[in-house]
């Protein structure tokens, strides 16, 4: 199936979920369609190169990038002189760039690390000093009384924080989304539903064994996220193991969305930055992650434990949240590793570099990592030749503090799709879902398609508007 929706021309790349794989070799091929991954394809685009993206998966950010945070970092908080915090700063910069050319949803609400003890607020002072550290100078701490001010419904006791006002929400689904459009657009192939079984190196072009057949390329990007430890073993490295982090969360209904005006964060330990409360900007908010290292690279279920270990945070942090109506429940698994920090490393004479180890912080410095990642792949060998403009990409809006098209007058005025409201509790239009159907890169199930448009992601999950729905996917498809 060659990629729809405006943009596409004659050459963009293909997308395809089924058939045998090209017998032609590819310059790179990227193994793993998750938002690092994608973005890495996109930098790879702007380069007169045969570039295929492959994914086990039947869709893009199917794994860690679809069940997160959702929080572009600054970087503030990242070990200094570490690659991570390098790429974060840099990442947080080019994302938020190029957010505003897309229309990537991201909303600049700050964060506040919230000390509740007196060990705690006596540890934001090294904090802050650790954000000089990483460049980041705007951070400073606050009393209790300005702490209440800015944030009336947070739980009793709290002794002050560190204000870090540069922290963004952004839609982890839109991001990576875009960024494969752009690249199938330019000339990316992107295979989905195509897992990468074994690799067999060779001096010439190394061959990818896959359930659709073999492929072959010149260059190899291992981005396989929860299995990148896998996939380095196939080419004879054993440098780091991947063991899953999950993280549960729970998602409140909009009507909470007045309680909190900030990222809520606790002062962050070893295993991360710990329980949060965050608005996002689907106009909801988020408490969580848990923090439990695990040996299942599967277990992305939700547990009972975990949910009230977080329910218990979240009646301290915000108490009036847990009279609020749960709108979602889910889990993501982090590919934590032994080191705290990225495992990304160029094998030049396997024509092969590992982007492993990378964790929640992805999503903020994915663009950086994959500047870093072109930049490796030309120690290796690689001659990519001149920089090319990349095809323009406008991705529809699913943020609430933007324009939404029900809202629209003169775009409802001109195809009247986008003031049909098919699914009421967020406000999702006939127009935005046929668009989404029609898309470079369509859903291929109807929780692909939530991603795209929000539809079924709202108070009643579907219950009144999952028929109809259901019935313009199937339409599309058949």
């Amino acid at each position: 199936m060659r990629g729809a929706g405006a943009g596409a021309g004659s050459n963009a790349g293909t997308v395809t979920r089924g058939g045998p794989v090209p017998s032609e070799p590819y310059d790179v091929v990227v193994v793993g369609a998750g938002v690092v991954g994608c973005a890495i394809g996109r930098e790879l685009a702007r380069f007169r190169l045969r570039t295929a993206v492959v994914e086990a998966a039947a869709d893009v950010g199917e794994g860690t990038s679809k069940a997160n945070t959702a929080i572009l970092h600054t970087g503030f908080d990242a070990v200094p002189g570490s690659l991570e915090a390098r790429l974060v700063q840099d990442g947080y910069r080019r994302l938020t760039s190029y957010a505003a050319e897309t229309g990537i949803p991201v909303e600049r609400v700050g964060a506040l690390l919230v000390a509740w003890d007196e060990e705690q607020l006596a540890a934001l002072p090294a904090l802050a000093a650790k954000a000089e550290r990483n460049d980041y100078r705007r951070a400073r701490i606050v009393g209790a009384d300005e702490l209440y001010a800015r944030e009336p419904r947070l739980g009793p006791g709290a002794l002050g924080a560190l204000d870090v006002p540069d922290e963004s929400i952004v839609c982890p689904w839109t991001t990576t989304l875009a960024y494969a459009t752009q690249a199938v657009r330019a000339g990316v192939d992107l295979h989905l539903g195509c897992r990468v079984e074994s690799v067999r190196p060779g001096r010439a072009s190394h061959e990818l064994v896959t359930g659709r057949g073999v492929l072959r390329t010149r260059y190899l990007v291992n981005a396989a996220g929860l299995y990148a430890d896998e996939l380095d073993r196939h080419l004879g490295h054993h440098d780091f193991t991947v063991r899953p982090r999950r993280g549960q969360l729970i998602v409140f209904d909009a009507f909470a969305r007045g309680l909190v005006r900030h990222i809520l964060l606790p002062v962050p330990t070893a295993l991360g930055k710990g329980v949060l409360v965050s608005p996002t900007v689907h106009g909801k908010v988020l408490l969580g992650p848990t923090a439990e290292d695990l040996d299942d690279k599967g277990a992305t279920g939700s547990t009972a434990e975990g949910l009230a270990f977080l329910r218990a945070h979240g009646r301290r942090i915000l108490p009036e949240l847990l009279d609020e109506e749960v709108t979602a429940v889910y889990a993501g698994l982090r590919a934590a590793t032994e080191e705290d920090d990225y495992r990304i490393a160029c094998h030049a004479g396997q024509r092969y570099v590992t982007v492993g180890g990378i964790r929640s912080t992805g999503l903020s410095a994915s663009m950086a990592i994959a500047a870093h990642v072109r930049e490796l792949l030309v120690e290796a060998g690689l001659e990519p030749g001149a920089v090319r403009e990349l095809p323009e990409v406008r991705m529809p809006n699913v943020g609430e503090a933007f324009p939404r098209p029900y809202l629209d007058a003169e775009l409802i005025a001109a195809d009247p799709e986008y003031g049909t409201i098919v699914c009421h509790c967020e406000r999702v239009t006939r127009g935005e879902i046929r668009d989404a159907l029609a898309a470079t890169i369509p859903p291929a199930s109807l929780d692909g398609l939530r991603r795209r448009t929000r539809a079924r992601g709202g108070r009643c999950q579907g219950s009144a508007c999952g028929a109809a729905v259901r019935a313009l996917f199937e339409e599309a498809r058949s």
